[in-house]
């Protein structure tokens, strides 16, 4: 039975990613309502199958890709002050090969990434000898010399929860696991319909604007939900990431290069593994399917094996995931020169004047608050009443440490719960930032977080994303809010969910 819902929303966002969760805070804090809803769980796409990173894309460079570069460059600075829980610096070293890119154009590249963003808080470039250095090390012999330089790592799939969390206390509403099923447009309004994935049931709610923030899907929104055509399209392309334990000294990263022009990222992840990726493979099948193939895996590992001494082998993966890019088809021969920049493209009917479809092509994560700034600009004129932009300066939930220092913040939570094991208090405090208090709150010791179901996983945390983070299976705690899964058994996996199915988490997840 379908049922009709009274509220007209300002904006109705289509699509839980980071895009999407972005444009819904900023738009929020703006004054407008908005509606954000997403088909599956927050970030469940592409938004969690990144590369994990808040960097400039050193290698734009090559593409002429200078005002991307210069945005995201500053934009680095930006979020690292926003979220310095889920954001971190690191060190990235370039081992150099004369036969795939010669040094003056390697120097050049880093002059430029040290200079075109007004880089504030983190180290510049610096020439290493491997044969001396901590970070030569690993790295065979044949290889003298690198270059190291300033990037920044992020937790993807929480960025996305952070922003939706904010937008929400904002005033608007986030309504996951709920489809945009059909639209139609009734003059300056829209009609949308949203199914409830979970109970079946359906609502219409109507709303002054779409913003159609898909992904993958952004064109089956325009041709088979909203019943329009656009000339503008995605192009998808497979990014494929390899898990392994990691196997050098150091919190450094790696960046290596390729015959082939490529580069491949080699960075610690969770403290004792490395990700590793990533490929550029044109897609055509259903972005819900992609998956890591044989091809793939050989080439990420022939790339390690190029240069370190350790020689990995397909038996060291304990992980591996693929993701599908949105590109903006700007009809690039070669997948890894597709512009990363972003395209906006708004419908207001065939006479105009009638209710606009928002509709953004590609992006990055490093720049999706830059974009969602761009998105409310390109909305003004039909929301003339809008407040000013205003996420430079703000910090995202969490992140209001003082002075944007993480490790003094871990120090006071552990001074607070001194019972806190360390790397659970890291754990918190990297996850939850600030907000670990309201998680951890008159906690005593370990007895008062609840059954454990992992090596960090306890009852109380898996609750509190049930209450505050709309997660509801097993793989959204597991995989997305948190990457316990990593480090748990199948049969741990087994018995969390069986308990998260339960009737107390149960009336707690409908509450």
């Amino acid at each position: 039975m379908t049922a009709q819902s009274s509220p007209i929303y300002d904006l109705l966002v289509i699509g839980g990613g980071v895009n999407g969760a972005g444009i819904a805070r900023d738009a929020a804090g703006r004054g407008l309502s908005v509606l954000l809803c997403e088909k599956g769980d927050l970030a469940e796409g592409t938004s969690s199958r990144s590369g994990k990173l808040v960097h400039g894309g050193l290698r734009y460079l090559e593409h002429y890709e200078f005002r991307l570069v210069r945005e995201a460059l500053i934009e680095r600075e930006v979020l690292l002050k926003a979220a310095p829980h889920i954001i971190w610096p690191m060190r990235f070293v370039l081992p150099h090969n004369p036969a795939d890119r010669p040094a003056w154009l390697v120097r050049l590249g880093l002059f430029l990434y040290d200079h075109l963003g007004g880089r504030q808080r983190l180290p510049g470039t610096r020439v290493l000898d491997l044969a001396t250095t901590l970070e030569g090390a690993p790295i065979a012999r044949q290889y003298r010399k690198a270059f190291e330089y300033s990037d920044c790592w992020v937790d993807d799939a929480r960025l996305v929860v952070l922003n939706a969390l904010d937008a929400a206390a904002k005033g608007a509403e986030v309504a996951v696991r709920t489809a945009c099923s059909a639209v139609r447009r009734e003059g300056a309004l829209w009609s949308v319909e949203l199914t409830d994935a979970v109970s079946g049931t359906t609502r219409t709610v109507q709303a002054r604007c779409l913003v159609n923030t898909a992904g993958p899907w952004v064109n089956d929104v325009i041709d088979r939900v909203a019943g329009l055509r656009s000339n503008r399209h995605v192009r998808l392309v497979k990014g494929s990431h390899i898990v392994v334990p990691k196997f050098w000294e150091g919190r450094q990263a790696y960046l290596v290069q390729n015959p082939d022009k490529r580069v491949i990222f080699i960075n610690p992840y969770q403290n004792d593994l490395a990700l590793i990726g990533t490929t550029d493979i044109p897609y055509d099948g259903r972005p819900e399917d992609v998956a890591i193939d044989g091809d793939e895996i050989a080439y990420l590992l022939k790339s390690v094996n190029r240069y370190f001494k350790r020689q990995l082998a397909a038996s060291d993966i304990v992980h591996a995931f693929s993701g599908v890019r949105p590109l903006y088809d700007d009809h690039s021969a070669n997948p890894s020169a597709v512009t990363r920049d972003y395209i906006f493209e708004i419908d207001t009917g065939e006479q105009g004047g009638q209710a606009p479809l928002l509709s953004v092509f590609g992006g990055k994560i490093t720049t999706f608050r830059k974009l969602s700034e761009h998105a409310l600009e390109k909305l003004k004129p039909f929301f003339p009443a809008m407040g000013p932009g205003w996420t430079g300066k703000a910090t995202l939930p969490g992140g209001d440490m003082p002075e944007a220092d993480f490790d003094l913040f871990l120090g006071e939570l552990h001074a607070r719960y001194r019972w806190l094991p360390a790397a659970l208090a890291k754990h918190y405090a990297r996850l939850y930032g600030t907000r670990a208090h309201a998680l951890l709150g008159d906690a005593a010791s370990t007895d008062d977080l609840g059954s454990a179901f992992g090596p960090r996983l306890y009852a109380r945390e898996a609750e509190f994303l049930v209450a505050t983070e709309w997660a509801l299976t097993a793989e959204d705690i597991l995989e997305r809010r948190t990457k316990h899964g990593l480090y748990m058994s199948e049969a741990e996996k087994a018995a969390f969910a069986q308990w998260l199915e339960g009737p107390a988490t149960t009336t707690r997840k409908t509450a």
